[in-house]
């Protein structure tokens, strides 16, 4: 079935959501502060944390299910074959492919013994008010910025139509991964990795006051590739070793043996 035949109701039930879900969000929406997304973005941006391969990391995601998720129990490798398969379906370029097997591939942040709430999760500006269009927006009530002058306005620390690139977001696994890939790939690509939880900016008009022209291309990639992420989720998992050379194949005409993490 095509992406566009989908019904978005259907995806990202969090009014169903399982106690372990919301229970992630609260965790999440308590902890994630500017100061906190801000230093680990530094901390992780020096990517001297391991050296590995793109196939070895997907092979370390292998048993993870992601807490946060409502709509699949697949492990995250089988999560990122469905998604990377459903875009090589539909003739993407090869570029494109690839981003659907990697997109997830920040995840390996559990590997370094983060918790699932600094990794998981809808991502959302920080550094100015939480926005109401975020899931669970009541569970912010914990979280410090929200009492902290600084950060508890609109525009925050940010300039109405700085753009994405002037804005910081929780810190998780797409931003880990963009830092990991960023010398790799196209934009395109490199702007569905880092946004792809962005749901906030990307499926609502939350942020346009601080978005600028140049978003609007960004975002019209991230949304594409949302389709894929989305809707081609099932809990019959891929054939991972079947789909193994031709992965490998791909993720060498792009990435070196051994990447920096």
């Amino acid at each position: 079935m095509a992406s566009s035949d989908h019904d978005a109701d259907a995806y990202r039930d969090y009014q169903a959501a399982d106690d372990h879900v919301r229970e992630f969000y609260r965790a999440n929406h308590a902890q994630q502060t500017y100061d906190f997304a801000s230093g680990k973005r530094d901390d992780f941006a020096r990517l001297d944390h391991a050296r590995m391969g793109i196939w070895e990391a997907c092979e370390k995601l292998d048993s993870l299910v992601d807490d946060s998720d409502p709509d699949t129990s697949l492990t995250q490798i089988e999560h990122c074959l469905q998604t990377a398969e459903g875009i090589r379906r539909d003739g993407h370029p090869d570029w494109f492919i690839l981003a659907g097997l990697v997109h997830d591939l920040g995840k390996v942040l559990v590997a370094f013994d983060e918790p699932q709430w600094a990794v998981t999760g809808d991502t959302f500006v920080v550094g100015c008010a939480f926005n109401e269009a975020i899931v669970y927006p009541e569970y912010f009530s914990a979280n410090p910025d929200a009492r902290d002058s600084r950060f508890n306005t609109p525009n925050g620390v940010y300039e109405a139509e700085c753009g994405l690139d002037a804005l910081t977001l929780s810190w998780g696994h797409d931003e880990y991964m963009y830092l990991v890939a960023r010398d790799y790939l196209p934009k395109a690509a490199l702007d569905m990795i880092r946004y792809h939880s962005f749901y906030p900016g990307h499926s609502t008009h939350a942020y346009d006051y601080l978005m600028n022209a140049k978003d609007t291309e960004t975002l019209d990639w991230v949304r594409r590739f949302n389709a894929y992420d989305l809707y081609t989720k099932h809990d019959d998992p891929p054939d991972v070793a079947a789909l193994k050379p031709y992965y490998e194949d791909l993720v060498g005409r792009y990435f070196p043996a051994e990447v920096a993490w």
